[in-house]
Protein backbone atom coordinates (compact mmCIF):
# COMPACT_ATOMS: atom_id res chain seq x y z
CA UNK A 1 0.00 0.00 0.00
CA UNK A 2 2.49 2.21 0.82
CA UNK A 3 5.13 1.23 -2.26
CA UNK A 4 1.99 2.05 -4.10
CA UNK A 5 1.18 5.31 -2.41
CA UNK A 6 4.71 6.51 -3.12
CA UNK A 7 4.77 5.58 -6.74
CA UNK A 8 2.02 8.02 -7.41
CA UNK A 9 3.37 10.57 -5.75
CA UNK A 10 6.36 9.93 -7.60
CA UNK A 11 4.57 10.42 -10.68
CA UNK A 12 2.47 13.11 -9.79
CA UNK A 13 5.96 15.22 -8.58
CA UNK A 14 7.30 14.21 -12.23
CA UNK A 15 3.99 15.27 -13.76
CA UNK A 16 3.70 18.46 -12.37
CA UNK A 17 7.50 19.35 -12.81
CA UNK A 18 6.89 18.46 -16.61
CA UNK A 19 3.79 21.08 -17.19
CA UNK A 20 6.09 23.67 -14.89
CA UNK A 21 8.84 23.17 -17.56
CA UNK A 22 6.49 23.05 -20.20
CA UNK A 23 4.78 26.17 -19.19
CA UNK A 24 8.32 27.98 -19.00
CA UNK A 25 9.36 27.20 -22.30
CA UNK A 26 5.95 28.44 -23.76
CA UNK A 27 6.27 31.77 -22.27
CA UNK A 28 9.62 32.26 -23.53
CA UNK A 29 8.67 31.01 -26.84
CA UNK A 30 5.77 33.78 -26.53
CA UNK A 31 8.35 36.43 -25.46
CA UNK A 32 10.50 35.45 -28.86
CA UNK A 33 7.29 35.51 -31.00
CA UNK A 34 7.03 39.32 -29.64
CA UNK A 35 10.71 40.23 -30.32
CA UNK A 36 9.77 39.09 -33.65
CA UNK A 37 7.48 41.17 -34.44
CA UNK A 38 9.22 44.17 -32.54
CA UNK A 39 12.03 43.69 -35.04
CA UNK A 40 9.50 43.65 -37.68
CA UNK A 41 7.69 46.85 -36.62
CA UNK A 42 11.17 48.40 -36.05
CA UNK A 43 12.02 48.45 -40.07
CA UNK A 44 8.50 49.75 -40.61
CA UNK A 45 9.94 53.16 -41.37
CA UNK A 46 12.43 51.85 -43.95
CA UNK A 47 10.33 49.87 -45.76
CA UNK A 48 10.36 46.24 -43.18
CA UNK A 49 6.40 45.35 -44.00
CA UNK A 50 8.15 44.40 -46.94
CA UNK A 51 9.65 42.12 -45.03
CA UNK A 52 6.42 39.71 -43.96
CA UNK A 53 4.79 40.57 -47.24
CA UNK A 54 7.76 39.70 -49.77
CA UNK A 55 8.62 36.65 -47.44
CA UNK A 56 5.40 35.07 -47.55
CA UNK A 57 5.03 35.80 -51.20
CA UNK A 58 8.07 34.39 -51.97
CA UNK A 59 7.27 31.12 -50.36
CA UNK A 60 3.67 31.10 -51.82
CA UNK A 61 5.00 31.80 -55.54
CA UNK A 62 7.89 28.87 -54.87
CA UNK A 63 4.60 26.41 -54.31
CA UNK A 64 3.09 27.55 -57.00
CA UNK A 65 6.01 26.83 -59.26
CA UNK A 66 6.57 23.24 -57.36
CA UNK A 67 3.04 22.51 -58.22
CA UNK A 68 3.40 24.04 -62.49
CA UNK A 69 6.16 21.86 -62.58
CA UNK A 70 5.02 18.86 -61.42
CA UNK A 71 1.34 18.97 -63.04
CA UNK A 72 2.91 20.40 -66.52
CA UNK A 73 4.94 19.37 -69.36
CA UNK A 74 6.79 21.66 -71.12
CA UNK A 75 7.52 24.81 -71.29
CA UNK A 76 4.91 25.49 -68.15
CA UNK A 77 7.16 22.74 -66.47
CA UNK A 78 10.32 24.43 -67.03
CA UNK A 79 8.88 27.89 -66.29
CA UNK A 80 7.23 26.27 -63.19
CA UNK A 81 11.55 25.15 -61.91
CA UNK A 82 12.68 28.88 -62.78
CA UNK A 83 9.76 30.19 -60.56
CA UNK A 84 10.62 27.56 -57.92
CA UNK A 85 13.73 28.69 -57.64
CA UNK A 86 13.78 31.92 -58.51
CA UNK A 87 10.89 33.29 -55.62
CA UNK A 88 13.18 32.42 -52.22
CA UNK A 89 16.35 34.22 -54.66
CA UNK A 90 14.74 37.11 -55.59
CA UNK A 91 13.22 37.67 -51.70
CA UNK A 92 17.18 37.33 -50.42
CA UNK A 93 18.14 39.74 -53.60
CA UNK A 94 15.95 42.39 -52.70
CA UNK A 95 16.47 42.28 -48.51
CA UNK A 96 20.11 42.62 -49.67
CA UNK A 97 19.34 45.56 -52.16
CA UNK A 98 17.36 47.39 -49.74
CA UNK A 99 19.59 47.26 -46.85
CA UNK A 100 16.51 45.26 -44.83
CA UNK A 101 18.78 42.09 -44.68
CA UNK A 102 19.37 42.67 -40.93
CA UNK A 103 16.14 43.85 -39.57
CA UNK A 104 14.85 39.89 -41.90
CA UNK A 105 18.17 38.20 -40.26
CA UNK A 106 16.95 39.56 -36.91
CA UNK A 107 13.10 38.59 -37.54
CA UNK A 108 14.12 35.24 -38.75
CA UNK A 109 16.54 33.95 -35.78
CA UNK A 110 13.78 34.91 -33.54
CA UNK A 111 10.98 33.39 -35.13
CA UNK A 112 13.35 30.11 -35.38
CA UNK A 113 14.29 30.27 -31.92
CA UNK A 114 10.83 31.05 -30.87
CA UNK A 115 9.55 27.60 -32.88
CA UNK A 116 12.54 25.52 -30.93
CA UNK A 117 11.08 26.78 -27.69
CA UNK A 118 7.38 25.61 -28.41
CA UNK A 119 8.34 22.36 -29.73
CA UNK A 120 10.43 22.06 -26.38
CA UNK A 121 7.43 22.77 -24.48
CA UNK A 122 5.45 20.57 -25.69
CA UNK A 123 8.10 18.05 -25.50
CA UNK A 124 7.86 18.01 -21.93
CA UNK A 125 4.21 17.19 -22.32
CA UNK A 126 4.37 14.62 -24.63
CA UNK A 127 5.79 11.92 -22.64
CA UNK A 128 3.94 8.80 -24.33
CA UNK A 129 4.56 5.93 -22.86
CA UNK A 130 7.16 3.44 -24.85
CA UNK A 131 6.38 -0.29 -26.26
CA UNK A 132 6.12 -2.67 -23.21
CA UNK A 133 8.63 -4.95 -23.31
CA UNK A 134 8.94 -8.29 -21.85
CA UNK A 135 11.58 -10.75 -20.99
CA UNK A 136 11.71 -13.77 -23.34
CA UNK A 137 14.09 -16.97 -23.43
CA UNK A 138 16.55 -17.13 -25.48
CA UNK A 139 15.29 -19.03 -28.86
CA UNK A 140 17.10 -22.82 -29.08
CA UNK A 141 16.66 -23.14 -33.29
CA UNK A 142 16.63 -19.72 -34.10
CA UNK A 143 16.12 -19.39 -38.29
CA UNK A 144 17.14 -16.29 -40.33
CA UNK A 145 16.25 -15.90 -43.75
CA UNK A 146 18.98 -13.01 -45.52
CA UNK A 147 18.14 -11.36 -48.90
CA UNK A 148 21.78 -10.97 -50.11
CA UNK A 149 20.17 -7.54 -53.07
CA UNK A 150 18.65 -6.06 -50.34
CA UNK A 151 20.26 -2.62 -49.30
CA UNK A 152 23.12 -2.68 -51.43
CA UNK A 153 24.75 -5.75 -50.38
CA UNK A 154 24.81 -5.02 -46.74
CA UNK A 155 24.65 -8.84 -45.60
CA UNK A 156 27.74 -9.55 -47.29
CA UNK A 157 29.03 -6.32 -46.40
CA UNK A 158 28.72 -6.95 -42.77
CA UNK A 159 29.22 -10.31 -43.14
CA UNK A 160 25.76 -11.30 -41.35
CA UNK A 161 25.70 -15.01 -42.33
CA UNK A 162 28.86 -16.19 -40.68
CA UNK A 163 27.82 -13.52 -37.57
CA UNK A 164 24.53 -15.24 -37.39
CA UNK A 165 25.81 -18.94 -37.36
CA UNK A 166 28.42 -18.21 -35.22
CA UNK A 167 25.58 -17.21 -32.57
CA UNK A 168 23.84 -21.05 -32.92
CA UNK A 169 21.16 -19.42 -35.95
CA UNK A 170 20.54 -21.01 -39.22
CA UNK A 171 21.14 -18.89 -42.35
CA UNK A 172 19.17 -19.40 -45.46
CA UNK A 173 20.43 -17.26 -48.28
CA UNK A 174 17.77 -15.63 -50.35
CA UNK A 175 19.57 -14.67 -54.00
CA UNK A 176 21.49 -13.59 -55.61
CA UNK A 177 20.85 -16.60 -58.41
CA UNK A 178 17.99 -17.69 -56.95
CA UNK A 179 15.27 -16.56 -54.86
CA UNK A 180 12.58 -18.84 -53.51
CA UNK A 181 9.24 -17.87 -51.93
CA UNK A 182 9.87 -16.30 -48.58
CA UNK A 183 6.84 -17.12 -47.16
CA UNK A 184 7.31 -20.96 -48.12
CA UNK A 185 11.33 -20.99 -46.91
CA UNK A 186 9.55 -19.53 -43.45
CA UNK A 187 6.35 -22.45 -43.13
CA UNK A 188 9.21 -24.91 -44.23
CA UNK A 189 11.24 -23.70 -41.39
CA UNK A 190 8.59 -23.90 -39.10
CA UNK A 191 8.01 -27.23 -39.93
CA UNK A 192 11.39 -28.22 -38.99
CA UNK A 193 10.90 -27.03 -35.85
CA UNK A 194 12.01 -23.58 -35.59
CA UNK A 195 11.78 -21.59 -32.26
CA UNK A 196 12.28 -18.10 -33.77
CA UNK A 197 11.96 -16.55 -37.39
CA UNK A 198 14.24 -13.51 -38.24
CA UNK A 199 14.35 -11.70 -41.49
CA UNK A 200 17.79 -9.83 -43.30
CA UNK A 201 15.92 -7.39 -45.98
CA UNK A 202 13.65 -4.83 -46.87
CA UNK A 203 10.31 -3.94 -45.36
CA UNK A 204 8.25 -6.34 -48.17
CA UNK A 205 10.21 -9.53 -47.08
CA UNK A 206 10.13 -8.71 -43.52
CA UNK A 207 6.27 -8.41 -43.36
CA UNK A 208 6.03 -11.37 -45.34
CA UNK A 209 7.98 -13.88 -43.03
CA UNK A 210 6.69 -11.65 -39.87
CA UNK A 211 3.10 -12.90 -41.16
CA UNK A 212 4.44 -16.47 -40.76
CA UNK A 213 5.28 -15.82 -37.72
CA UNK A 214 2.62 -14.41 -35.92
CA UNK A 215 0.34 -17.30 -37.66
CA UNK A 216 1.84 -19.29 -35.32
CA UNK A 217 3.19 -17.33 -32.67
CA UNK A 218 6.45 -17.96 -32.77
CA UNK A 219 9.00 -14.75 -32.19
CA UNK A 220 10.32 -12.25 -34.91
CA UNK A 221 13.71 -10.67 -35.36
CA UNK A 222 14.36 -7.95 -37.67
CA UNK A 223 17.61 -7.59 -39.30
CA UNK A 224 18.24 -3.56 -40.51
CA UNK A 225 19.70 -5.11 -43.43
CA UNK A 226 17.54 -2.89 -46.10
CA UNK A 227 17.34 -0.25 -47.93
CA UNK A 228 15.43 2.62 -45.54
CA UNK A 229 14.59 0.59 -42.76
CA UNK A 230 11.35 2.17 -41.88
CA UNK A 231 9.98 -0.83 -39.57
CA UNK A 232 13.36 -1.27 -37.59
CA UNK A 233 13.95 2.70 -37.14
CA UNK A 234 10.35 2.46 -35.44
CA UNK A 235 11.52 -0.26 -33.75
CA UNK A 236 14.40 1.79 -32.37
CA UNK A 237 16.99 -0.81 -34.04
CA UNK A 238 20.47 0.52 -34.72
CA UNK A 239 19.83 1.36 -38.87
CA UNK A 240 23.85 1.90 -39.30
CA UNK A 241 25.06 -1.73 -37.94
CA UNK A 242 22.81 -4.40 -39.24
CA UNK A 243 25.21 -6.44 -36.53
CA UNK A 244 23.66 -5.12 -33.60
CA UNK A 245 20.12 -6.77 -34.48
CA UNK A 246 21.82 -10.03 -33.91
CA UNK A 247 22.47 -8.62 -30.16
CA UNK A 248 18.73 -9.98 -29.72
CA UNK A 249 19.58 -13.81 -30.00
CA UNK A 250 22.23 -13.63 -27.32
CA UNK A 251 20.27 -10.70 -24.90
CA UNK A 252 17.20 -9.67 -25.96
CA UNK A 253 13.88 -8.89 -25.10
CA UNK A 254 9.84 -8.82 -26.50
CA UNK A 255 7.81 -6.12 -27.83
CA UNK A 256 4.08 -7.10 -28.84
CA UNK A 257 3.19 -5.30 -31.78
CA UNK A 258 0.29 -4.53 -34.38
CA UNK A 259 0.86 -6.37 -38.39
CA UNK A 260 -1.54 -4.82 -40.96
CA UNK A 261 -3.39 -6.80 -43.47
CA UNK A 262 -4.47 -5.90 -46.78
CA UNK A 263 -6.75 -7.32 -49.03
CA UNK A 264 -5.26 -10.39 -46.89
CA UNK A 265 -1.65 -9.65 -47.72
CA UNK A 266 0.80 -8.59 -44.67
CA UNK A 267 2.24 -5.31 -44.54
CA UNK A 268 4.33 -3.88 -41.46
CA UNK A 269 4.75 0.23 -42.53
CA UNK A 270 2.52 1.49 -45.25
CA UNK A 271 0.07 0.87 -47.97
CA UNK A 272 -0.22 3.88 -50.71
CA UNK A 273 -3.03 4.23 -53.21
CA UNK A 274 -3.49 6.74 -56.07
CA UNK A 275 0.06 8.53 -57.55
CA UNK A 276 2.36 6.67 -55.99
CA UNK A 277 1.01 3.32 -56.27
CA UNK A 278 0.04 4.33 -60.25
CA UNK A 279 4.05 5.25 -60.68
CA UNK A 280 5.80 2.13 -58.78
CA UNK A 281 3.55 0.01 -61.24
CA UNK A 282 5.94 1.28 -64.63
CA UNK A 283 8.83 -1.03 -65.21
CA UNK A 284 10.97 1.87 -65.45
CA UNK A 285 10.43 3.31 -61.73
CA UNK A 286 12.96 0.59 -60.14
CA UNK A 287 16.01 2.46 -62.79
CA UNK A 288 14.99 6.19 -62.71
CA UNK A 289 12.69 7.08 -59.79
CA UNK A 290 12.30 10.91 -60.40
CA UNK A 291 11.95 10.51 -64.85
CA UNK A 292 9.46 7.98 -64.10
CA UNK A 293 7.40 10.31 -61.65
CA UNK A 294 7.47 13.22 -63.81
CA UNK A 295 6.27 11.95 -66.76
CA UNK A 296 3.50 10.29 -65.11
CA UNK A 297 2.51 12.82 -62.03
CA UNK A 298 0.78 15.80 -64.54
CA UNK A 299 -1.82 13.24 -65.75
CA UNK A 300 -2.48 11.52 -62.48
CA UNK A 301 -2.65 15.18 -61.14
CA UNK A 302 -5.10 16.38 -63.06
CA UNK A 303 -7.25 13.60 -62.67
CA UNK A 304 -7.39 12.02 -66.25
CA UNK A 305 -4.54 8.77 -65.96
CA UNK A 306 -5.22 7.89 -62.22
CA UNK A 307 -7.95 5.57 -60.79
CA UNK A 308 -10.99 7.88 -58.92
CA UNK A 309 -10.30 6.34 -54.91
CA UNK A 310 -13.33 6.41 -52.72
CA UNK A 311 -12.23 6.00 -49.22
CA UNK A 312 -14.31 5.28 -46.09
CA UNK A 313 -13.10 5.19 -42.60
CA UNK A 314 -14.35 4.89 -38.90
CA UNK A 315 -14.83 9.08 -39.25
CA UNK A 316 -14.05 10.35 -42.30
CA UNK A 317 -15.09 10.19 -46.17
CA UNK A 318 -12.39 10.86 -48.95
CA UNK A 319 -13.48 11.53 -52.33
CA UNK A 320 -10.62 11.66 -54.79
CA UNK A 321 -7.78 11.74 -52.99
CA UNK A 322 -4.53 12.15 -55.34
CA UNK A 323 -3.23 9.99 -52.86
CA UNK A 324 -3.81 7.83 -49.61
CA UNK A 325 -1.15 6.73 -47.47
CA UNK A 326 -2.92 3.92 -44.63
CA UNK A 327 0.04 2.77 -42.41
CA UNK A 328 0.11 0.59 -39.78
CA UNK A 329 0.24 3.34 -36.74
CA UNK A 330 0.19 6.42 -37.21
CA UNK A 331 2.99 8.94 -38.00
CA UNK A 332 3.61 11.61 -35.75
CA UNK A 333 3.08 14.34 -38.07
CA UNK A 334 1.02 14.00 -41.69
CA UNK A 335 3.24 16.25 -43.01
CA UNK A 336 3.91 15.44 -46.90
CA UNK A 337 7.22 17.39 -46.26
CA UNK A 338 8.60 16.25 -43.37
CA UNK A 339 10.40 13.05 -42.26
CA UNK A 340 7.86 10.37 -40.38
CA UNK A 341 7.95 8.12 -38.38
CA UNK A 342 5.73 6.10 -35.35
CA UNK A 343 5.80 6.61 -32.04
CA UNK A 344 4.25 3.46 -31.13
CA UNK A 345 3.42 -0.21 -33.03
CA UNK A 346 1.17 -1.08 -30.86
CA UNK A 347 -2.23 1.25 -30.66
CA UNK A 348 -4.60 -1.11 -32.47
CA UNK A 349 -5.09 1.77 -35.00
CA UNK A 350 -4.42 2.61 -38.73
CA UNK A 351 -2.97 6.17 -39.95
CA UNK A 352 -4.86 7.70 -42.48
CA UNK A 353 -3.10 10.65 -44.60
CA UNK A 354 -4.59 11.79 -47.62
CA UNK A 355 -3.91 13.84 -49.75
CA UNK A 356 -5.68 16.52 -52.84
CA UNK A 357 -3.75 19.44 -54.38
CA UNK A 358 -6.21 21.06 -57.00
CA UNK A 359 -4.14 23.90 -58.23
CA UNK A 360 -1.06 26.44 -57.54
CA UNK A 361 -2.78 28.17 -54.43
CA UNK A 362 -3.32 24.91 -52.78
CA UNK A 363 0.16 23.60 -53.24
CA UNK A 364 1.39 27.20 -52.06
CA UNK A 365 -0.44 26.72 -48.98
CA UNK A 366 0.62 23.44 -49.00
CA UNK A 367 4.49 24.76 -48.40
CA UNK A 368 3.22 27.54 -45.98
CA UNK A 369 1.58 25.22 -43.70
CA UNK A 370 2.17 21.59 -44.16
CA UNK A 371 0.26 19.04 -42.55
CA UNK A 372 -2.12 22.13 -41.36
CA UNK A 373 -2.82 22.83 -45.20
CA UNK A 374 -6.97 22.17 -46.69
CA UNK A 375 -4.89 19.55 -49.04
CA UNK A 376 -3.78 17.30 -46.62
CA UNK A 377 -6.75 14.87 -43.73
CA UNK A 378 -5.27 12.56 -41.57
CA UNK A 379 -7.23 10.34 -38.93
CA UNK A 380 -7.23 7.44 -37.48
CA UNK A 381 -9.44 4.36 -38.02
CA UNK A 382 -9.23 0.59 -37.37
CA UNK A 383 -10.46 -0.35 -40.92
CA UNK A 384 -10.14 1.66 -44.11
CA UNK A 385 -11.83 0.51 -47.35
CA UNK A 386 -11.23 2.23 -50.42
CA UNK A 387 -13.68 1.53 -53.40
CA UNK A 388 -12.61 2.20 -57.34
CA UNK A 389 -15.02 2.12 -60.22
CA UNK A 390 -12.34 -0.23 -61.47
CA UNK A 391 -12.14 -4.19 -60.83
CA UNK A 392 -8.43 -4.04 -59.56
CA UNK A 393 -6.31 -0.79 -59.13
CA UNK A 394 -2.75 -0.44 -58.35
CA UNK A 395 -1.47 -0.63 -54.50
CA UNK A 396 1.63 -0.14 -53.13
CA UNK A 397 2.80 -2.42 -50.01
CA UNK A 398 5.81 -1.76 -48.24
CA UNK A 399 6.62 -0.13 -51.64
CA UNK A 400 6.29 -3.21 -54.18
CA UNK A 401 3.68 -3.28 -56.50
CA UNK A 402 0.63 -4.66 -56.65
CA UNK A 403 -2.82 -4.68 -58.61
CA UNK A 404 -5.84 -6.09 -56.05
CA UNK A 405 -9.39 -6.52 -56.27
CA UNK A 406 -11.94 -3.83 -55.46
CA UNK A 407 -12.88 -3.14 -53.00
CA UNK A 408 -9.49 -3.05 -51.06
CA UNK A 409 -9.80 -3.55 -46.70
CA UNK A 410 -6.90 -2.96 -44.50
CA UNK A 411 -6.86 -3.56 -41.10
CA UNK A 412 -5.09 -4.36 -38.23
CA UNK A 413 -3.89 -7.41 -36.27
CA UNK A 414 -3.44 -6.03 -32.98
CA UNK A 415 -0.37 -7.45 -30.97
CA UNK A 416 -0.26 -10.28 -33.03
CA UNK A 417 3.36 -10.02 -33.35
CA UNK A 418 6.56 -11.05 -31.01
CA UNK A 419 8.97 -8.80 -32.10
CA UNK A 420 12.16 -9.79 -30.83
CA UNK A 421 14.95 -6.70 -30.37
CA UNK A 422 18.38 -6.79 -28.21
CA UNK A 423 17.99 -5.42 -24.65
CA UNK A 424 20.39 -2.36 -25.44
CA UNK A 425 19.29 -0.64 -28.68
CA UNK A 426 19.59 3.50 -29.65
CA UNK A 427 15.58 4.09 -29.15
CA UNK A 428 13.55 5.27 -32.42
CA UNK A 429 14.33 8.80 -32.87
CA UNK A 430 12.31 11.57 -31.56
CA UNK A 431 9.38 12.80 -33.69
CA UNK A 432 9.23 16.82 -32.73
CA UNK A 433 5.70 17.71 -32.32
CA UNK A 434 3.40 19.96 -34.48
CA UNK A 435 3.38 23.18 -32.89
CA UNK A 436 0.13 24.42 -31.98
CA UNK A 437 0.10 28.09 -31.11
CA UNK A 438 -3.69 28.17 -29.35
CA UNK A 439 -2.24 25.55 -26.91
CA UNK A 440 1.27 27.14 -26.42
CA UNK A 441 -0.76 30.34 -25.42
CA UNK A 442 -2.88 28.68 -23.30
CA UNK A 443 0.25 26.80 -21.60
CA UNK A 444 1.41 30.25 -21.01
CA UNK A 445 -0.74 32.04 -18.88
CA UNK A 446 -1.53 29.02 -16.49
CA UNK A 447 -4.02 27.38 -17.54
CA UNK A 448 -3.99 23.30 -17.95
CA UNK A 449 -6.19 21.63 -20.55
CA UNK A 450 -7.14 17.66 -19.95
CA UNK A 451 -5.22 17.13 -22.84
CA UNK A 452 -1.95 18.37 -21.16
CA UNK A 453 -2.80 16.41 -17.79
CA UNK A 454 -2.96 12.97 -19.66
CA UNK A 455 -0.09 13.23 -21.92
CA UNK A 456 2.23 13.93 -18.60
CA UNK A 457 0.61 11.42 -16.69
CA UNK A 458 1.33 9.32 -19.53
CA UNK A 459 4.84 7.85 -19.12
Amino acid sequence: MNETRTKRTTGGSRARGGIGRARGWARLALALVAGCVAVVFSGFDSGGWLILLTGFAGLALAGAGVWWMLAHRGGARLLGGLLAVAAPVGVLVLYAASGLWIVAVGALALWAAALASARSALRNLRRPRGMHTRKAPRPKRPVLLMNVRSGGGKVEKFDLVKRAEALGARVIVLGPDTYPDPVKVARQAVADGADLLGVAGGDGTQALVASVAADHGLPFLVIAAGTRNHFAMDLGLDRADPVRSLEALTDGVELRVDLGDVGGRPFVNTVSFGAYAEIVQSPEYRDAKAATALEHLPDLLAGEGGTVLDVHTDRAHLYAPQALLVSNNPYARADPLGGGRRPRLDTGQLGVIGIRVEGPGQAAELLLLGERASGITSVTSRRVTVEAPERHIPVAVDGEALDLPVPVVCTLRRGALRVRVPRHRPGAPYAPPTVDWRRIVVLAIGRTDTRTTQETHDV
